[in-house]
């Protein structure tokens, strides 16, 4: 799965890292845990 640019971009912020779950991208922030992103969701 390619990753968006924009969940690159949330990876520069300090205490964050990407991670891979059930088949969806997720941006975890240690130091700040209501920054989330995700990337892989559907829409119906």
């Amino acid at each position: 799965m390619k990753v968006l640019s924009s969940l690159k971009s949330a990876k520069q912020r300090p205490g964050c890292q990407i991670v891979k779950r059930k088949g969806r991208v997720f941006v975890i922030c240690k130091n700040n845990p209501r920054f989330k992103a995700v990337q892989g969701m559907k829409k119906k």
